[in-house]
C-alpha cells in the first residue's frame, strides 16, 4: 500500500491518497482545499484515481472536491447521514468568510459496512456517528504493513472529535470509538481529520477522554 497524507484547506484538513502498488487505482479521502496540491500529488505516486471518499460533510474536508472531481472523473462517496451537511457546503463557507461551489453529487450514498475497491486492496466502511450523523472511518490492510485506519474527526492523538455543532452527540461519539474503533488491532495506524498520526493501541491506552485510564473508559 502507498500512501500520502498532506494538510490542506484553511484549517489543515489532512487528505490522504492511497494508491494500490500493483494497479495504481487509488482513493482519494477528505479533498478539503487545496486541489491543485492534491492533483500534483498524483502523477508522482503515479495514481490513477478510482474514488473520492468523505469521512464526513463539514466545509473544511470538502473544499477541493468539485475541483478534483473534475480533473479526476472519479465518483465521489459519502454517508447519507451527511448529505445535507454536503448539499450545504457554499452556505456553510460563508460563515467562514470562504466562498464554495456546491459540490457535485455523490454516486454513492454509504450506509457502513460496504467495501470499496481499488486495484488489489479495499477499503471497509466504518460508520462512526457523534461528530457528524454520518461520520465513518475506513480500515484498509495491506500484506506486510500495519492497517490504515482513516478517521475523519472522530479519533485524534490525544483527543475525540467535538460534538458540539448541530448532529454531534458526546454518547454516541464515544460509542463509536470504543465498540468499533477500538475493536481494531493496536498495530492500526490512525490518521486523524486534523494534527498528528496515531496508533490504536496508543488511544486505547491513553486517550484522556476515551482510553483505559479516562473516568469511564473502554475497560
Amino acid at each position: 500500500m502507498l500512501r500520502n497524507s498532506l494538510s490542506v484547506g484553511p484549517v489543515g484538513c489532512n487528505c490522504t491518497v492511497v494508491v494500490c502498488p500493483v494497479t495504481r487505482e487509488a482513493l482519494i479521502v477528505d479533498p478539503g482545499g487545496d486541489a491543485g496540491k492534491i492533483l500534483a500529488l498524483l502523477p508522482k505516486m503515479g495514481a490513477r484515481v478510482v474514488g473520492i471518499v468523505h469521512t464526513h460533510g463539514h466545509f473544511d474536508h470538502i473544499l477541493g472536491t468539485r475541483e478534483v472531481a473534475a480533473a479526476t472523473g472519479a465518483p465521489i462517496s459519502i454517508h447519507g447521514g451527511d448529505l445535507d451537511l454536503y448539499r450545504g457546503l457554499a452556505r456553510h463557507a460563508r460563515y467562514f468568510d470562504l466562498v464554495a461551489e456546491r459540490p457535485p453529487e455523490p454516486a454513492q450514498i454509504l450506509a457502513g459496512g460496504e467495501t470499496l475497491r481499488f486495484g488489489q486492496l479495499q477499503a471497509r466502511v466504518l460508520h462512526t456517528p457523534g461528530h457528524t450523523p454520518g461520520s465513518v472511518g475506513l480500515f484498509i490492510e495491506a500484506t506486510g504493513g500495519a492497517p490504515l485506519l482513516l478517521a475523519g474527526d472522530t479519533l485524534f492523538a490525544g483527543g475525540i472529535g467535538r460534538t458540539d455543532l448541530p448532529g454531534g452527540s458526546s454518547k454516541r461519539i464515544l460509542r463509536s470509538i470504543r465498540e468499533t474503533l477500538f475493536a481494531l488491532p493496536d498495530e492500526t495506524v490512525v490518521v486523524p481529520g486534523h494534527g498528528d498520526e496515531t496508533t490504536i493501541g496508543e488511544e486505547r491506552e491513553h486517550n484522556p477522554y476515551v482510553g483505559r485510564l479516562a473516568s469511564g473508559g473502554s475497560d
